[in-house]
């Protein structure tokens, strides 16, 4: 009985623990943005009313609580600046996916199929660049892609082109910054799914008349799903919300909501606005996260 206790004990704890520390890091942070975005703004510091006195007793908590409204969400539901933002931002998070995919699936499907030896090194091609500095990243983009930079160099000399070509603050710059930089987002999931593939499967399809084509795609793409959707969860969701690549890379012409954000908290200091674009950018990124858990558990109901 003993013994059973002190193996009890840490279990319970270990269980418990993710539950706290989605609380303290999660959910009081998101009450304190949701309570700002339930606010008004006021030149004041900090720059929203009301701001909740927990020394005043329970009166003033209520009286804080009934100042509290709905106008900042009616806002971004009415200003066509939001809304557009908000479409541009899932906009580019869908085509960027879908361009990590295209592009990321062959190269994981090729890495699986090496031998054994061979897939730690790619792996290790794949990822190692990504050790350095996001943002070190980005600005070497920016030399490569500006006016005088190594492209327009190189394209000049080539005789490709007689005069540089604009690349820079475009939205095919911002797509190239994009996924060059969510390119493992996308490789590892796929490669760890392909990976685990029985290579059986594909020699008996051979067995029963299948090409190499049809078998890849009755039986490889298939079974691969599961990578597929936790690639596209792992790269869509912080595209949606970007912020650095849409802002160095394509300009400010069309914001995504990341911008617009940013804009609202340090330039306007709105911060009732602000937290009302987070609060409903969050809301909008749970939607594929709950439609991949509800896929998960008919599959696992299904087996």
């Amino acid at each position: 009985m003993k013994s059973r206790r002190i193996f009890t004990r840490p279990a319970r704890i270990a269980a418990v623990a993710p539950y706290v520390w989605m609380a303290l890091f999660f959910l009081v942070p998101f009450g304190f943005v949701l309570k700002i975005a339930l606010s008004q703004t006021v030149i004041a510091q900090p720059p929203y009313a009301p701001a909740f006195d927990l020394f005043g007793g329970w009166s003033a908590f209520r009286d804080g609580l009934s100042k509290l409204s709905l106008d900042n969400f009616y806002l971004l539901a009415s200003d066509d600046i939001y809304i557009f933002s908000y479409l541009r931002s899932v906009t580019v998070a869908l085509v960027s996916t879908l361009i990590l995919l295209v592009i990321g699936y062959p190269v994981a499907y090729a890495m699986s199929r090496l031998p054994q030896r061979w897939q730690s090194v790619t792996m290790m091609l794949v990822v190692v660049p990504f050790w350095t500095s996001f943002l070190i990243r980005i600005y070497a983009w920016i030399n490569i892609l500006q006016h005088d930079g190594l492209l327009n160099s190189l394209l000049l000399t080539l005789h490709i082109i007689d005069r540089p070509v604009p690349w820079l603050s475009t939205d095919a710059a911002m797509y190239l910054g994009i996924v060059y930089s969510y390119f493992p987002f996308m490789i590892l999931p796929l490669f760890a799914t392909l990976s685990k593939m029985d290579g059986a499967l594909l020699e008996a399809a051979g067995d029963l008349g299948c090409s190499r084509l049809k078998a890849f795609w009755l039986v490889t793409v298939p079974l691969s799903l599961p990578g597929i959707a936790a690639g596209a969860l792992l790269c869509f969701i912080p595209i949606a919300g970007e912020f650095v690549i849409p802002d160095l890379l394509a300009g400010s012409d069309n914001m995504m909501i990341g911008q617009t954000l940013w804009l609202e908290f340090f330039t306007n200091r709105d911060w009732p606005v602000a937290s009302t674009i987070a609060v409903v950018l969050l809301v909008l990124l749970l939607a594929p996260l709950l439609v991949y858990e509800h896929i998960q558990r008919k599959q696992l109901e299904s087996r």
